[in-house]
């Protein structure tokens, strides 16, 4: 028997790019609303709740109304909404954090999808912090590089108009108040006690990331080069499939923000020295950083190879 999904928010960036990922799947039968009915209530609550597995891929206000929605038990929600993710009741769903991640992700009925800035940060931080070479007390600063179809329908507009602003040829410093929405789970997740100083930073390129922290070698634990960093990381990552640590000296030189676009990969780059180490985490905004990532949450919840339709 075909497993039932439903996405709620299917006309949305990542609704829509979650449906490129398995419309063809053959082992899934997705449950479509007439687009006239996609903000009716008794609608939406029908779809909800025939389904197997949701994607909630709307604002935050959307999508707490649409799991107020849900009476079957049975279901299973996947949201992609920044709602959910520091709450005790769902599992974050970044399966790589650790084994016993992936088991609550697999035994979850409440899963919520990382953010894709979070999701570099996590990425790198999380085990450095678990390892016991970052202090939890350490005053972390972190810069961020993003696509432009990260911000939704409106940017992307924006970005690929004929007459556009010619200030989007540039790189736009945005979050400058410091608060983006991503921080608290960025600090949750990782353990640190204080949250990070984060600069996002938003480019004239459709899709990629690159999220990079830097640290000063002298104030971690064991005061570790940038290639033992190198190697403890890579080891912590090594028998991950989607998760990767470039060796030690082996970056190109120059770090593209889009390198790994269109894939559901995340390679991790560490640079320095003895003295002080940059640790950048590539990948895609739309794939790792979003719809990729619920996909492979999907596919663990459902017991099957967490690659399919991945690769």
């Amino acid at each position: 028997m075909k497993t039932k999904v439903y996405i709620d928010g299917q006309s949305g960036t990542t609704g829509l790019q979650i449906y490129d990922r398995i419309g063809a799947r053959d082992d899934l039968e997705l449950l479509r609303i007439d687009e006239d009915k996609r903000h009716d209530l008794s609608e939406r609550k029908k779809f909800l709740n025939a389904a197997d597995i949701v994607f909630l891929c709307l604002p935050d206000d959307g999508a707490r109304e649409a799991v107020s929605l849900i009476d079957d038990p049975n279901v299973r929600v996947i949201d992609a909404s920044t709602a959910h993710r520091t709450s005790d009741d769902w599992v974050y769903g970044y399966p790589e954090l650790s084994p016993d991640q992936r088991e609550k992700i697999k035994n979850g009925k409440r899963i919520a999808n990382p953010g894709c800035h979070a999701t570099g940060f996590i990425s790198i931080t999380a085990p450095l912090v678990r390892l016991g070479i970052l202090p939890k007390d350490y005053p972390l600063t972190c810069y961020s590089l993003t696509g432009y179809s990260g911000g939704g329908k409106k940017m992307i507009a924006d970005y690929e108009a004929d007459s556009r602003d010619k200030k989007l040829d540039s790189p736009g410093i945005y979050g400058l108040t410091l608060k983006h929405k991503h921080i608290p789970e960025m600090k949750k997740m990782t353990g640190l006690l204080n949250a990070p100083v984060f600069m996002p930073v938003v480019d004239d390129y459709y899709k990629g990331m690159a999220t990079t922290i830097m640290l000063q070698n002298r104030l971690l634990n064991e005061k570790p080069s940038a290639e033992a960093i190198a190697e403890r990381l890579s080891h912590y990552y090594e028998n991950e499939h989607f998760v990767g640590v470039i060796p030690f000296g082996e970056n190109p030189g120059t770090l593209y923000a889009n390198t790994l676009e269109g894939t559901n990969k995340l390679e991790i780059v560490v640079c320095g020295n003895e003295e002080q180490t940059s640790i950048t985490a590539l990948f895609d905004n739309l794939g790792k950083g979003a719809s990729g990532a619920a996909v492979q949450n999907m596919n663990i919840m459902l017991g099957i190879d967490e690659t399919t339709g991945l690769e």
